[in-house]
């Protein structure tokens, strides 16, 4: 018999739940140092009580010294002390105890107030389509065909979209039946316009457009035409004795028609912008060099300077004016709104919080950074020696939890005097060489890369070639891991790789 009904029971468990500080840090910790300048600027625009404070000067690390870590773990609280959670404001202790040690570059006036202009306009590439279209003299059917192309466009500039289903959407849409053919003729149009070979429908069309309108050999570019159109799959595959046969030519014009066709735009559409490559313009959080206690001392004595970028730090403080404000209002007494109070009291404690995560902040990555330059001491001293490590490895030394070192490592750079590298690029797993030597699989790939880079353009190396290669400098590496760390580094195969020299 089927029993319904209503049971009540009770349940035991052990959760861990993060604070709303905890939280906080967790977020603040992740962002990068253009994230965290956003995130400052928001925070001071919604908290009147924060306010900045004067910038203090940076830090100097010396790895020789064996009790830095323990000195670190002393002074640093793992974990953000709540808030006080009484009536009353401890001032004394915000007023004297919220402007953090910070690391910071020097920022001129100037330098400010040019930040703060506005990036000036950049028409887009669609915009610059559009206005060329309008100077086509088309019809209104070829204008409602032209922006079904145009907003059909992939990254790369080309038209993918089905020439049935432009047809179809005109016809749903606006009630007008159009033909294939005349999609296809507005296409062509279109194609010519600038850049050359936009609305293309594959690699193929665009550059046999773009041939079409190249200046200087006219010989050449008949040929390179022929190649294009029939030979096809053999120019692909670079199959250069078939293309020589075929096309009756000689080493020194199949040599020219490459070089043509090399010279061509297979990405017309992948036009970047000025503001599009501000976005990618990279802010390195930290800047670490070595500098030796004698200049013409080849010992290696000597101590890292680590610096954390200056918008990694704000200088912020709670304003004392608002002591003040408190001040007032207690000595009002009964008299004073009882909300206004609670309101200053609620903005104090939470400019606390955001200060106090942004301290443990600061801390945690110079933290996680020193412990990165000790394990790789030899690449931070000469450009080279990177050495097998993993997140666990710096987690254990710092006593924190890999998923805080994660976070920590996440969008980061750091400026050396061997160019801008992210944290990740310090992390890799480790290979054993013939001498049982542990190597980072970094070592071998940029080794790998080299030897790819040097070799015959006209015989390329096989993946076994290469092992072998490799065998022989001493590394103990399979041709399955050769081959994956080519497709890494996004080499192609032998096959792919042969050139005309």
């Amino acid at each position: 018999m089927l029993k319904t009904g209503q049971n009540i029971s009770q349940k035991q468990s052990l959760q861990q739940k993060l604070s709303p500080q905890q939280i906080q840090f967790v977020k603040l910790l992740q962002l990068p140092t253009l994230g965290l300048e956003q995130r400052v600027k928001q925070e001071m625009e919604t908290n009147p009580v924060l306010e900045e404070a004067d910038p203090l000067i940076e830090e100097r690390v010396d790895l020789e010294d064996p009790e830095w870590e323990k000195k670190e773990r002393d002074e640093d609280d793992p974990d953000i002390d709540p808030v006080d959670q009484n009536e009353e404001i401890d001032w004394e202790s915000f007023l004297h105890n919220t402007e953090y040690d910070g690391v910071n570059y020097s920022v001129s006036a100037g330098d400010e107030e040019w930040r703060d202009l506005p990036n000036p306009y950049h028409e887009s590439l669609l915009e610059e389509l559009e206005q060329q279209v309008s100077l086509l003299d088309l019809s209104e059917e070829e204008m409602l065909i032209s922006d079904q192309i145009l907003g059909s466009l992939d990254e790369d500039g080309y038209f993918r979209r089905d020439t049935e289903a432009v047809v179809d959407n005109i016809a749903f849409n606006h009630g007008i039946l159009v033909k294939k053919e005349q999609v296809e003729e507005v296409r062509k149009r279109i194609q010519n316009l600038d850049p050359l070979g936009i609305a293309s429908k594959s690699l193929q069309d665009c550059l046999l457009c773009q041939v079409k309108h190249t200046d200087g050999n006219r010989r050449v570019r008949e040929i390179a035409l022929e190649l294009l159109k029939n030979e096809w799959d053999a120019f692909e595959k670079k199959h250069f004795e078939k293309l020589k046969s075929r096309l009756e030519i000689d080493d020194e014009d199949l040599k020219k028609v490459f070089s043509l066709v090399k010279s061509l735009n297979p990405r017309p559409g992948a036009v970047v912008s000025r503001d599009e490559e501000n976005q990618h313009f990279i802010e390195p959080d930290f800047e670490v060099w070595f500098e030796p206690t004698d200049e013409d001392d080849t010992s290696g004595e000597g101590e890292f300077v680590i610096r954390l970028n200056q918008r990694n730090t704000p200088p912020l403080r709670i304003s004392p004016e608002y002591k003040q404000m408190w001040d007032s209002m207690k000595k009002g007494a009964k008299n004073e709104d009882p909300q206004a109070k609670k309101f200053i009291k609620e903005k104090v404690e939470s400019a606390q919080w955001f200060i106090d995560s942004i301290r443990q902040r600061q801390q945690t990555l110079m933290k996680t950074m020193r412990t990165i330059v000790a394990l790789q001491e030899e690449f931070f001293k000469h450009g080279e020696g990177l050495r097998p490590m993993i997140l666990k490895d710096v987690a254990e030394r710092i006593e924190m939890d890999i998923s805080t070192v994660s976070r920590v490592v996440n969008s980061k750079y750091v400026q050396t005097h061997f160019g801008v590298f992210e944290l990740k690029y310090f992390f890799s797993e480790g290979l054993e060489t013939e001498s049982g030597e542990d190597v980072s699989s970094r070592e071998v790939k940029k080794i790998l890369e080299d030897v790819i880079d040097n070799e015959d353009k006209s015989k390329p190396l096989s993946d076994q070639a290469l092992t072998d290669i490799l065998k022989k400098k001493g590394f103990k590496v399979a041709r399955r891991t050769v081959s994956k760390y080519r497709e890494s580094l996004n080499l192609p195969v032998a096959r792919l790789r042969k050139q005309l020299i």
